[in-house]
């Protein structure tokens, strides 16, 4: 972990806006966190999925293979943010700023987390509603 004060309201939003790539993790544990470097790939293939989704249309199965993944990987970041966001601050400084002075995440990291809630859960019944759709359509056309 890299020396610095980290914030809990920086890695809310970072998980909110850049989350999918992994700059949360980035930010609280350095370049080497390997969780971090697991939200990349999964975030570039569904975003593969919904270019084909949009040039071939929605009869194209690997756009439908592709497409949940980029929604996992939004509820996964966004599910970060939200701990990250409701983590007590002597939790967050024990675990992030050992040693350093206190950083509450003041109301940066509750909008964030409400903004967090609001755009995972979307995301979460989006990716199980086009899942779903996807499967059962599939077994009518069999």
């Amino acid at each position: 972990m890299s020396a610095g004060v980290k914030h809990k309201g920086v890695a809310t939003w970072l998980a909110l806006l850049g989350g999918v790539f992994g700059l949360h993790r980035f930010y609280l544990h350095g370049l080497r966190d390997r969780w971090g470097w697991a939200f990349p790939l999964p975030t570039l293939l569904g975003l593969v999925g919904l270019q084909r989704m949009n040039a071939l249309g929605q009869d194209d199965r690997i756009a439908w293979l592709l497409m949940p993944l980029l929604g996992a990987s939004l509820v996964a970041a966004l599910l970060g943010g939200i701990v990250y966001g409701l983590m007590p601050d002597e939790r967050w400084n024990e675990r992030f700023n050992a040693g350093q002075p206190a950083s509450t995440g003041g109301w940066a990291a509750v909008i964030g987390v409400v903004l967090c809630l609001f755009i995972g859960g979307t995301a979460m019944m989006a990716t199980i509603a086009f899942s779903a759709q996807r499967y059962f359509e599939a077994q009518v056309d069999q």
